[in-house]
């Protein structure tokens, strides 16, 4: 049995830290096992990948069960993996060139021995236990099922240009300007995307992909996604225990959702805050509540605000566009069903807080509508 082997069968089912350090302090007095060890890192990624976890998943996970040292050691294992391929599926290769960007960052970072060792078998007992989960596309080394590769769609340029301008900007009026206009402009696209598909005959089918859900107040977050997502023509899924929501729908359509979910979150988590100073200059103390009841509000408003855009731009399509939108919609439910035939609906804590679920309501509709745009009743 070789050093590798026996640090391995001491650590990946210890039940002790005394077990942990016996297969750490093994492999830190012996060099030659470094080559094995890495190997072994690659074989447990790539039993990863095929129960599938995709690279993101994979360091959202470590993120949330481990430390800073642990994802850093499993970002090097990732992107060592993924060389191994010629080509990737376009959003495997968007995770690594983010994985790899926050590497550099990261800057050098030296251990001892025994510490990196330590480090390496827990990362490795934690891959080991991952369990198999619902695949959301190709694997790397699978060209056949790659869709050819194309330049973004211009509608998705513009409506990422705005996006980041409205969470730039300093001044709220202009954020709020910015985002309606973006959110116009992707009901539009998925509806021309839906008659390029219907005019073309293309072969379009529903996808899905993965879109972290951290925490804290992760159950708002959730709801805010599962409300874009719907307003999108997408199905959400949500798995707390995994940090995470899988999004079913047509890719266009999946791209909006990811870019809308980012943006709203980022600029309801900046309203949060600045909602909460003034609350607490007022003499306020008690601020988790607050930003729970903030959230909540936020995410089910807009979720009202989003389904209202949805069905204002779509009554202006031809008749004839309508059993499209539905062909592709009955689609997309089905494939959701497919990939996730038991699902359980989760209770969801009410709002305890009145000034919270006030300035999120106001937040949400601010967001949605800027200035001199018509709202919804109230």
């Amino acid at each position: 049995m070789t050093t590798v082997e026996r640090a391995l069968a001491a650590a990946l089912y210890a039940e002790s830290d005394a077990d942990l350090d016996t297969g750490a302090s093994l492999l830190a007095a012996d060099p030659s096992a470094d080559a094995e060890l890495a190997l072994r890192g690659q074989e447990l990624i790539g039993r990863a990948w095929e129960r599938g976890w995709q690279p993101a998943d994979v360091v959202r996970m470590v993120r949330r069960e481990l430390a800073e040292p642990h994802v850093r050691l499993a970002v090097e294992l990732v992107l060592v993996q993924l060389k191994r391929y010629e080509r990737l599926p376009a959003r495997w290769a968007e995770q690594a060139e983010g994985l790899a960007d926050a590497v550099q960052s990261a800057g050098d970072r030296s251990e001892d021995r025994f510490t990196r060792a330590t480090l390496v078998l827990e990362l490795y007992r934690l891959l080991l236990r991952l369990p198999a989960i619902e695949p959301v596309g190709p694997l790397p080394g699978t060209p056949v099922h790659l869709p050819p590769v194309h330049g973004e769609p211009k509608a998705l340029t513009r409506i990422r240009a705005l996006l980041a301008k409205a969470e730039a900007t300093e001044f709220p009026d202009e954020a709020e300007a910015l985002s309606a206009k973006a959110q116009e402009l992707m009901a539009l696209h998925s509806i021309d995307e839906a008659v390029l598909a219907a005019g073309g005959h293309r072969g379009d089918a529903p996808g899905a992909c993965r879109i972290g859900v951290d925490a804290p107040y992760e159950t708002s977050k959730a709801i805010l996604l599962d409300a874009v997502a719907s307003a999108n023509h997408c199905r959400a899924v949500w798995n707390g225990e995994f940090g995470f929501s899988t999004v079913v729908g047509f890719e266009a359509d999946l791209e909006a959702v990811e870019l809308l979910y980012t943006s709203l979150l980022v600029q309801g988590t900046a309203a949060m805050t600045r909602a909460e100073a003034a609350q607490r200059a007022g003499g306020r103390k008690r601020t988790k509540t607050f930003r729970q009841s903030f959230l909540l509000a936020y995410a089910n408003r807009l979720g009202d605000l989003l389904s209202a855009t949805a069905r204002q731009v779509e009554s202006t399509a031809s008749t004839a566009l309508l059993p499209v939108l539905a062909t592709r919609a009955v689609a997309v439910a089905g494939r959701a069903e497919e990939m996730f035939p038991r699902t359980v609906r989760t209770r969801v804590r009410g709002a305890t807080d009145a000034a919270g679920w006030q300035d999120g309501t106001t937040a949400a509709n601010r967001a949605h509508h800027g200035p001199g745009r018509p709202g919804l009743p109230g």
